[in-house]
């Protein structure tokens, strides 16, 4: 499934890349608090109770998880996030936590009118949210890598859909967004990857962005985005770099981070 999650991760970064975007399909964006750039979801609609119940599916789901493991409260939405989202040393040796380490607790990332990110408290229909960041700094000369892992749990799978809904809307709206003060993200293109679309197996929904980031008016450095969902839960990666980075080490950091995270929503919510 990894494997599988990697190649179709690496085949979007293709398809962006060479101008195959496509905007409105779902998704969402990052957080906005540490010192790398990081994104999430947004409460511009907060999730309805009337969705299906917790751990529902149907014959179009990738996973179906043991309804008795799935979260209902938002104590077991904080561990099931704790679980799933990466520390620094997940993400490889030399990784270290960035300043500060994660987000606040009982917040989730909000884009504004102004498409500045800024954190505000979790909407009705949002269990968990908690994002982590992480940078590698490079020798004397060379750009840090900054990455962030995230994770929502909702009440119901169609509040997760709508997360990702979400995040292909505020790339329409806001091409160019602000994390924080002195942060920008610019050219934002978003794909968006229903399971079963493009040998799309290993996820109910997903997508991708693909941007430049730059920082005090620093240069340019390539910025992506992916987001997926499982039932009532979604994970998300973001990963800046520098020129002293390739595109494909960067693509492949990034695309095995959210296939392993995801492995991990499928540890903790399966049956015996």
């Amino acid at each position: 499934m990894e494997g599988n999650t990697r190649e179709n991760l690496g085949s979007w970064v293709t398809l962006l890349v060479a101008g195959s975007l496509l905007a409105g399909c779902s998704a969402q964006p990052d957080d906005a608090e540490a010192s790398g750039p990081s994104r999430s979801p947004s409460a511009t609609a907060s999730p309805g109770p009337g969705a299906a119940p917790s751990g529902a599916s149907t014959a179009d789901s990738v996973f179906t998880p043991d309804a008795s493991l799935v979260p209902k409260t938002a104590r077991a939405g904080r561990s099931l996030a704790d679980a799933v989202v990466f520390t620094p040393d997940d993400w490889g040796r030399g990784f270290v936590a960035q300043t500060p380490a994660q987000s606040a607790a009982g917040t989730w990332p909000v884009l504004g009118e102004d498409c500045r990110w800024q954190r505000e408290k979790l909407p009705a229909g949002v269990l968990a949210a908690l994002s982590r960041y992480s940078v590698l700094n490079g020798a004397e000369g060379e750009g840090a890598v900054k990455v962030t892992a995230a994770a929502t749990v909702h009440a119901s799978a169609l509040g997760a859909d709508q997360q990702l809904a979400t995040t292909l809307e505020e790339v329409l709206r806001c091409p160019d967004q602000q994390p924080r003060d002195g942060e920008r993200i610019t050219g934002l293109n978003s794909v968006g990857t229903p399971f079963g679309a493009r040998e799309q197996n290993y996820a109910d929904d997903s997508v991708i962005e693909i941007g430049s980031y730059t920082e005090r008016g620093g240069a340019a450095q390539p910025y992506r985005w992916t987001v997926a969902r499982l039932g009532t839960v979604v994970v998300a990666v973001s990963v800046t770099g520098s020129k002293d980075h390739t595109q494909d080490e960067l693509n492949q950091l990034g695309s095995d981070a959210l296939a392993r995270m995801l492995e991990r929503v499928r540890q903790q919510l399966k049956g015996k």
